[in-house]
């Protein structure tokens, strides 16, 4: 038999050709966009956010004398702020080695750790929909509907005692999926113009329902709670106010040389609070997120 000459025979020797590297796959950061955001400090105090009680307008007769009614604010939330960080260290024998690899390392570490920051905000956020106090639609269990849907906003727009305040619906993109099976509301969208629709889009929008914006994010465990069927979901109707994203130092990824161990250390810190701010004027959302079968 012939002597072949066989790719086989070079695999224990042959290098390994190396593509790019990626990313691993993200969520938009949608919530940052559709809270209150305060940028007006760089300190570490806290925040305390004040309301004033409601005066009550009485029948008085003709010369009737006014009584003064008191009129004091009352401490309502308070955010405090926290620093996080994280850190990469890049040896300069990896660094120097990237020239026979496609990533630049340097780069691909400060643009992860830039990444990583976006992460937490999000997910910070998103929790904070569960603290939201002006009532609760559906439930860990249950399956949701439109019903469920109009009852949620009908709910919010009753707490904020307002047909028109602004109000956005965040909710899972595996419930809107559910939702949207029903053909008898999937429908019923508005039709805006073209710049309003991709600026929105950008925001993981995907149709109004009773004049309100709903939004799909996409978060993952433990904002999806559960496993399997038992996955569910608590999302929000709410104005801007309900929740507060309160900067106090943006992310910052700064390199730094550290000579006795011949490498550089790319840090990541920020330093924010966030929370409730309103909370009586959101109400929770909740219930299944799971993939419907085909």
């Amino acid at each position: 038999m012939a002597n072949l000459n066989l790719f086989s025979d070079l695999g224990a020797i042959a290098q390994t050709i190396q593509d790019d590297a990626i990313f691993v796959v993200r969520e938009t950061y949608v919530m940052p966009s559709l809270v209150k955001t305060f940028t007006d400090l760089q300190s570490s105090n806290t925040r305390t956010g004040y309301t004033y009680n409601q005066g009550t307008a009485g029948t008085i007769a003709e010369a009737d004398d006014l009584t003064s009614q008191s009129f004091v604010p009352s401490a309502d939330q308070t955010l405090t702020p926290r620093e996080i960080g994280l850190q990469f260290f890049i040896s300069d024998q990896r660094a120097d080695s990237s020239g026979n690899v496609p990533e630049d390392v340097l780069v691909d570490a400060a643009r992860e750790l830039g990444l990583a920051a976006g992460d937490k905000i999000q997910y910070d956020l998103i929790t904070d929909l569960a603290s939201l106090t002006g009532g609760t639609v559906g439930g860990a269990g249950s399956a949701l509907t439109w019903g469920h849907a109009a009852n949620a906003i009908a709910n919010a727009r009753q707490v904020n005692k307002s047909g028109g305040v602004p109000l956005k619906f965040v909710m899972h993109g595996y419930q809107y999926l559910k939702l949207a099976a029903s053909a008898s509301v999937a429908g019923a969208a508005v039709h805006n113009s073209p710049q309003y629709g991709d600026q929105l889009s950008r925001l993981g929008y995907v149709q109004q329902f009773m004049g309100v914006d709903i939004i799909q994010v996409y978060s993952g465990t433990p904002s999806v709670n559960g496993t399997g069927g038992t996955a569910w979901f608590t999302g929000a109707v709410f104005p801007e106010e309900a929740i507060a994203l309160d900067w106090r130092r943006q992310i910052r990824v700064v390199a730094q040389r550290d000579e006795s161990r011949r490498g550089v250390e790319l840090n990541m810190s920020a330093v924010y609070a966030h929370g409730v701010w309103r909370p009586a004027r959101g109400v929770q959302f909740a219930g299944f997120a799971t993939l419907p079968a085909a």
